[in-house]
């Protein structure tokens, strides 16, 4: 198959950006896809949930940017998780001083996408996980992306998040060869709660046709997933909102499935 490429991105954070990065990477490794996790935010939570030390690295995505990278120095990098499907780059807080060091240097933009080209043949899908700041990193990871994925917290001050993350696409429209495509994933969906129900409506209202018609309920199982460094499909394969991440991933294979027979 070809490589398919999602940045997972919203300039607001704890919306659940990281956590659904690694449900869809969970997901897709158990159906035998072979996974590589960019973890292009300088707090490394990603990194960290698959037990990897930051501090303690040589090399990380930091290198990827201030160094030319071969394929070998690519592979170098890599961490293996626990799960055979799934290899991570992982970030270190070295990340966050990129936009001042390299934000005004040319032929910036395109540095995370010459870095999945090189080890294209390796994996059959590519997930970056990106900070809530617009900057260097955001600009890389959108521009390298088949389609973005824009998880949004089901309550008002997210739906003001997420007007921004449009408006910056938009913005970068003007240098890209086709479209940015895009999908809007409501999450931290709470049933009992008027916010919850207002919010989700809101969105159907206003993005009628980027949004997943679905929802990613407030489940705990995430966050105690997180905490023994399991992806939650392996924590908790039956729970809401592991089979709420399954619904998800058949829905993105289909649109990408789809837009791959329309570029034919």
């Amino acid at each position: 198959m070809l490589l398919v490429v999602w940045t997972v991105a919203n300039q607001k954070g704890g919306v659940g950006k990281t956590t659904t990065t690694i449900a869809l990477a969970g997901i897709l490794a158990e159906q035998g896809h072979r996974v590589l996790l960019i973890d292009t935010d300088p707090h490394a939570s990603l990194s960290y949930y698959f037990g990897i030390e930051s501090e303690d690295l040589d090399l990380s995505v930091y290198e990827l940017f201030t160094q030319v990278s071969s394929r070998e120095q690519i592979l170098q990098t890599l961490c293996p998780s626990q799960y055979p499907n799934i290899d991570i780059l992982p970030a270190t807080m070295g990340l966050a001083t990129l936009d001042r060091s390299l934000g005004n240097k040319g032929g910036m933009g395109l540095v995370l996408k010459k870095v999945v080209q090189k080890v294209a043949d390796s994996y059959d899908y590519v997930l970056m996980d990106c900070p809530p700041v617009l900057g260097v990193l955001m600009v890389n990871a959108l521009a390298a992306a088949d389609r973005i994925i824009i998880p949004v917290q089901t309550e008002f001050l997210a739906l003001k998040g997420l007007d921004r993350m449009i408006r910056t696409m938009e913005i970068m429209q003007g240098e890209q060869d086709a479209p940015f495509k895009y999908t809007i994933v409501p999450t931290m969906f709470d049933k009992r709660t008027k916010a919850s129900i207002v919010a989700f409506k809101k969105l159907q209202e206003v993005y009628t046709y980027k949004i997943w018609p679905g929802v990613i309920p407030v489940d705990t199982n995430f966050r105690n997933a997180s905490s023994e460094q399991k992806v939650p499909s392996d924590y908790a394969a039956n729970s809401r909102g592991t089979l709420a991440y399954k619904s998800l991933l058949n829905y993105l294979v289909k649109q990408c499935m789809q837009h791959k027979e329309v570029e034919r």
